[in-house]
C-alpha cells in the first residue's frame, strides 16, 4: 500500500513539473541602450556594399572616347576561355573599342622520336628485339592506326630531350626520325582601339607569349565598363 502511493506521489510529481516548464515563458533578454546621439550603429564590413554615386553609375556605362588617333592592335593568343575573360576584364576599362573572336589552330602538344614504318609487323618487331639487344629498353611498337608498324622511341615536351634521343639511337646506327605533335583546337584573340600609349601587355600581366599585331579599326564594338 505505502509502495502504491510512492507511485502515485511521483507521478503527480513529475506532471506538475512537465505543467510548470509547458506554461513558464522565458524572460526577455534585456534592452540594448540607446547609442549616444551622432554615433552609428555597428555594421559589419561584409554586409555593406557602397553603393556608386550617380556619377560613377555614369562613367562606368559610358564607354572612353576614341582618340583622334587611335592605336587599333589584335592581342593573343589566348589559349584557354579563362584567360580570354580576364584579359578582357582588364582591358575594357582602358580602351574605346574591344571584342573578341575564336580562330582555329593548331596546338604543339611535343615530340615525337620513332623509326619510320616497317613493310609488316615482323619486321617492326624485329626492329624492336635489336633495340633491345643494344639496350634500348624505352619503345613500342605500334600496332593499329596511322603510325601503324612504327617504333616509339618516346614523347617529349622539350626540344632539347628529343633531340638528344635522336642522336643517340642515331649514334647506335639506327634512322630514327623526329616529329612535333600537334593537335587541332581553338584560340582567342582580342581586338581593341584606345590610346597609341596603352601598355596592353601590363594590363594583362606581361604574358611575354602573348603580341600585339596591328589590326583594322572599322567594325570594333564600344567598350563598356
Amino acid at each position: 500500500m505505502i509502495l502504491r502511493g510512492l507511485v502515485v506521489l511521483l507521478a503527480c510529481m513529475n506532471l506538475g513539473v512537465a505543467l510548470w516548464w509547458w506554461l513558464h515563458t522565458p524572460p526577455s533578454p534585456p534592452a540594448v541602450p540607446p547609442l549616444p546621439a551622432g554615433v552609428a550603429s555597428l555594421v559589419l564590413l561584409g554586409e555593406v556594399e557602397a553603393p556608386l554615386s550617380p556619377e560613377q553609375a555614369e562613367a562606368a556605362a559610358v564607354p572612353l572616347p576614341l582618340p583622334d588617333a587611335p592605336a587599333c592592335l589584335s592581342i593573343g593568343p589566348f589559349e584557354t576561355p579563362a584567360q580570354l575573360r580576364a584579359a578582357m576584364s582588364a582591358l575594357t576599362p582602358l580602351v574605346s573599342r574591344i571584342q573578341y573572336r575564336e580562330v582555329q589552330a593548331t596546338s604543339l602538344r611535343g615530340y615525337r622520336v620513332f623509326l619510320p614504318a616497317a613493310s609488316s609487323r615482323e619486321e617492326a618487331l624485329a626492329s624492336a628485339r635489336e633495340l633491345a639487344a643494344r639496350g634500348v629498353r624505352d619503345y613500342y611498337v605500334v600496332t593499329a592506326g596511322e603510325q601503324e608498324n612504327t617504333v616509339s622511341l618516346g614523347l617529349f615536351r622539350d626540344l632539347g630531350n628529343a633531340e638528344k634521343r635522336r642522336d643517340e639511337l642515331i649514334a647506335m646506327g639506327f634512322q630514327p626520325r623526329l616529329e612535333p605533335r600537334t593537335e587541332p583546337g581553338s584560340q582567342w584573340w582580342i581586338d581593341i582601339a584606345g590610346e597609341p600609349d596603352l601598355d596592353w601587355r601590363a594590363a594583362v600581366g606581361g604574358d611575354a607569349r602573348l603580341e600585339g599585331r596591328p589590326a583594322p579599326c572599322a567594325g570594333l564594338t564600344p567598350a563598356s565598363g
